[in-house]
């Protein structure tokens, strides 16, 4: 194994260790908040959880052939084993970027003022969670199906040709320059759900500026400068939609270019699949600046500290 490769390999491993354990734990405080502490729930939140269930499966079904093919392990995954990875990897990409732009909407319905056109929906957000959720499973299910007998084991070993192609798995035509129309659906299909990302994030942000114009004029500096939580609710989905859209292109550029490019280069397929695991594995750290019992116990801490920190001090 040359060094480049090992070195590779023991990024995906610290990725895939920090994105599962991150998203695990924050998939526990979520289940703790809701049978203990339910007067700490937000709407949101069975979002976000579904959230970290997508970003856990889409970790481990990305990094984890790679991770394989870079510490030399040859023949890992069959043609079945190559449906069944690049299938749920697919799946939960597109479900990440489903329940991100749920969670970006529902976020700016929330926080929408009372005399908004779109106040209306306020109420209805409950009943409108666990159906956007479905509908977007079985729309990203009966999508990638059509992709399942496309791809094959690797048979191809000169890394030249038109198509996808890893350590691996390859699609079942390997060369042909018409395999690429499928991938550019699915792109057009992203491009959809990324406009919906960045236009609620412009209304979220104009809705906290008009937002801190009013409180300016209504508070002292003081109180104005405390956060509410739901401004930080904004600002940390602010913050994954910024993540999502950054990453996302990136993702997409190297795949789109190895998929039409003849020359294939070798690693940049692990490298790809840093990028595209770069969003769920950070979602969890961001989600949990805004949640109260991090919040709660971090300020705890800091108060212990503080104490202990007095005591100690020569009286």
């Amino acid at each position: 194994m040359v060094p480049s490769n090992k070195i590779l390999g023991v990024f995906l491993i610290t990725q895939l260790c920090v994105g599962v354990t991150g998203n695990s734990l924050l998939f526990i405080l979520y289940i703790y908040t809701f049978f203990f502490k339910p007067h700490f729930k937000k709407l949101i939140d069975s979002i976000s959880m579904h959230l970290t269930i997508v970003n856990v499966l889409m970790v481990i079904f990305t990094l984890i052939s790679h991770i394989m093919s870079f510490f030399g392990v040859s023949k890992f995954l069959d043609d079945a084993g190559c449906r069944a990875v690049l299938f749920i990897f697919r799946v939960t990409r597109g479900m990440s970027i489903s329940t991100t732009s749920i969670l970006s909407t529902f976020q700016v319905i929330t926080i929408t003022p009372s005399n908004s056109r779109w106040a209306w929906l306020k109420p209805k957000l409950s009943k409108f969670t666990f159906t956007s959720l479905l509908c977007s499973w079985l729309i990203n299910l009966l999508i990638y199906t059509y992709m399942i007998p496309l791809v094959i084991a690797k048979t191809n070993s000169t890394h030249f040709g038109y198509g996808y192609l890893d350590a691996y798995c390859q699609t079942k035509h390997f060369g042909n320059q018409n395999s690429g129309s499928f991938l550019s659906i699915l792109f057009i299909r992203d491009l959809l759900y990324v406009a919906l990302m960045m236009w609620t994030s412009l209304y979220m942000v104009t809705v906290l500026y008009r937002h801190h114009k009013r409180v300016q004029h209504l508070h002292s500096t003081s109180l104005s400068n405390q956060p509410s939580p739901e401004r930080r609710a904004t600002h940390n989905i602010l913050l994954l939609v910024i993540c999502f859209v950054f990453f996302y292109w990136l993702n997409n550029f190297i795949t789109l270019s190895g998929f039409c490019v003849q020359a294939k280069i070798p690693n940049v397929e692990g490298i790809n699949a840093i990028l595209a695991t770069c969003y769920p594995t950070i979602c969890p750290f961001l989600l949990m600046k805004n949640n109260k019992l991090v919040l709660q116990f971090t300020s705890s801490f800091s108060e212990r500290r503080m104490t202990c920190f007095q005591s100690a001090l020569p009286g």
